[in-house]
């Protein structure tokens, strides 16, 4: 969008950087650029309520977490949250540890996307930041240009324009921002998979006290927590799958069905209280930055949940952002901006291949055969049986040290 309509506007509004969305990724670059006193203004469609009472598991690696308490967010994160120094893969009907503390001296913290939110936007209310939450209206115009705007309509009807130096687009995975690189200067790369997880939220206690990655002839099943009285729970179904079609009976006894085995290990089951099927593919736009436009986050890029990647990715995004707009406002300029997308796709397309990895790895294909199975059972038992193998999955699940090699 080169050109705005004729459009008149209440106030006017001057800032280094505008910030399209407020989710995590958005509220995240906001908190650091504030902290080096550049100040921006983000904006989002949807209200702080919405956000913050959309449910949203979470994995978070050990420097993200360490990120949320160093960076002056919050130190809750080590209050509330999980920390989990393993996973379970369970196949066969037994179980195998990885023990990541002991294979790459790693941990992850099981800390909820909504409590990450909260936490950031509650910093940027204490520190004074500025978030536009339910506007509507929003157009990005002039990213070509050294003199970008961004113009929307506030909650309480008034029509605002800011005018920014750079505009990122952290808008997710429907980001409007993204179609402002012409068609025939973008490159889109995308996988479908052909099912789902069936997610839901129920009243029980712990299963487990680390989360349970089940391979089955039956299909997928993940077994996380929430709380000490709420569970999260997943099992792979079909695309297309209707909540509707699934009592608790049936949800229960799916799920009871592929995490059976000799060892007699069952779900302690309670009311399911919320139900939803989530569809996923990988997705990865290039570029990442067009003109004075920068994308991040799920705007950039989508991975199944599988490897727990997304939430991290974003955050990463941000994290090399952030440094890279500061250098540009300083004495670099634009220049600065070139080391942002090679930085952040690097990390992109390895968290990439290591959600497909998980994905092929654990789920049953529809119209797989018998060898098929066999199959992902060897790779399974070499995954489990080397230490090669574990350190491996240990190392890609609890990220890459940003310190170490980024």
């Amino acid at each position: 969008m080169a050109e705005a309509a004729v459009d008149t506007v209440d106030t006017v509004t001057s800032v280094p950087v505008a910030v399209v969305g407020a989710g995590p990724a958005g509220l995240m670059l906001a908190h650091r650029l504030g902290r080096a006193g550049v100040e921006t203004v983000v904006v989002d469609t949807r209200t702080r309520h919405e956000i913050e009472t959309t449910q949203r598991a979470g994995i978070l690696e050990n420097d993200v977490a360490r990120d949320l308490v160093e960076t002056g967010v919050s130190d809750r994160v080590l209050r509330e949250g999980y920390e989990h120094e393993g996973v379970e893969l369970r196949f066969g009907g037994r179980a195998h540890r990885i023990d990541f503390k002991a294979l790459v001296g790693a941990s992850v913290w099981l800390y909820p996307q909504t409590d990450v939110f909260v936490d950031l936007a509650d910093a940027r209310e204490r520190d004074g930041g500025t978030v536009h939450f339910g506007v509507s209206g929003t157009e990005v115009l002039d990213v070509t240009t050294e003199a970008p705007r961004v113009r929307f309509t506030a909650a309480d009807g008034t029509r605002h324009e800011v005018r920014a130096r750079y505009v990122v687009g952290a808008d997710g995975s429907r980001s409007m921002c993204r179609d402002l690189v012409p068609e025939d200067r973008r490159v889109r790369y995308g996988k479908e998979y052909p099912f789902a997880w069936f997610g839901i939220l129920t009243e029980a206690p712990t299963s487990a006290p680390e989360l349970v990655y089940a391979h089955s002839e039956h299909g997928f099943a993940l077994i996380s927590q929430r709380t000490e009285a709420v569970q999260r729970m997943y099992f792979q179904c079909d695309a297309d799958e209707n909540v509707d079609d699934w009592p608790q009976e049936r949800i229960w006894e799916t799920l009871q069905a592929r995490v059976a085995g000799p060892d007699g290990f069952r779900l302690k089951e309670g009311r399911v209280f919320e139900k939803t099927v989530l569809r996923f593919r990988s997705f990865v736009q290039e570029p990442m930055r067009w003109g004075s436009l920068a994308l991040a986050g799920d705007a950039a890029h989508t991975v199944p949940p599988t490897g727990a990647r997304g939430l991290n990715l974003a955050l990463h995004d941000v994290k090399v952002l952030a440094e890279v707009l500061l250098r540009a406002l300083g004495d670099e300029g634009d220049a600065a901006l070139d080391d942002y997308q090679p930085q952040a796709l690097q990390r992109v397309w390895r968290a990439q291949n290591f959600s497909y990895w998980m994905t092929q790895l654990l789920h049953a294909a529809p119209g797989g055969s018998s060898y098929d199975l066999r199959r992902q059972l060897g790779e399974l038992d070499n995954v489990v049986a080397t230490r090669a193998g574990r350190a491996y999955l240990a190392e890609q699940y609890t990220g890459w040290p940003t310190r170490a090699h980024d």
